[in-house]
């Protein structure tokens, strides 16, 4: 039985209400702050959220503007990002983004998806998820979460986050794409994991496909 994308949402936001949302309210407490809206997804690749706060927090005490990035050494940034998964590349990455968005795009981080392509350790998923938060703008950030779970219950069956992206973009109402990936990340964190998924007190067993073969 195929659930339509609305009855899904609703029941997963309903479960999802006794769970910590850690990037949410990070961006709830810095409005209006595009640049650490920008580095704080960066850093949040392969890493968990609760960590990204940590490190963001200790991060932002000491760098606020892209002038203060192209004043830190790589290094420092490397100390100041530490645990982050992949922290020298993503030092690395601040420091050429700074640079870029400097000479580039007059110190302003574009407002669209085309453009932030382009910036170092901005993939789909960054851009999307960065468009939408920072611009309110349509963005669909399609993550290893959002992949796994729309396959795994059988609501499509595509085999990479980028042809899952494209799906969305072409089956699915505008007024969910922001929604669906804040929704499903805290599911797919919690409930509907990548391994030993706890599928007995899933609410959405019953409209699940991998459930209905178990």
């Amino acid at each position: 039985m195929k659930i339509s994308i609305a009855k899904l949402l609703n029941i997963i936001d309903i479960s999802n209400s006794g769970f910590k949302h850690p990037l949410e309210d990070f961006f709830k407490k810095r409005q209006n702050n595009n640049l650490h809206f920008l580095i704080f997804i960066i850093l949040s690749a392969r890493t968990k959220d609760e960590t990204t706060v940590v490190v963001c927090q200790r991060l932002f005490s000491k760098i606020n503007t892209i002038d203060d990035i192209l004043k830190t050494s790589q290094k420092e940034i490397q100390k100041l990002v530490y645990p982050v998964g992949f922290y020298k590349t993503k030092a690395k990455h601040l420091k050429l983004l700074a640079i870029i968005l400097k000479n580039k795009f007059n110190s302003k981080i574009p407002d669209n998806i085309e453009n932030l392509l382009t910036l170092p350790g901005v993939g789909r998923k960054t851009a999307n998820l960065f468009v939408d938060l920072a611009f309110s703008k349509p963005g669909i950030c399609v993550d290893t979460h959002v992949h796994r779970i729309l396959n795994r219950i059988g609501y499509l069956n595509t085999n990479t986050t980028f042809e899952t992206e494209m799906y969305l973009r072409n089956n699915l109402d505008k007024k969910y794409w922001g929604k669906i990936n804040s929704s499903l990340v805290v599911y797919g964190q919690n409930i509907c994991k990548p391994i030993n998924p706890k599928c007995l007190i899933c609410k959405i067993n019953r409209y699940c496909s991998y459930y209905s073969t178990r």
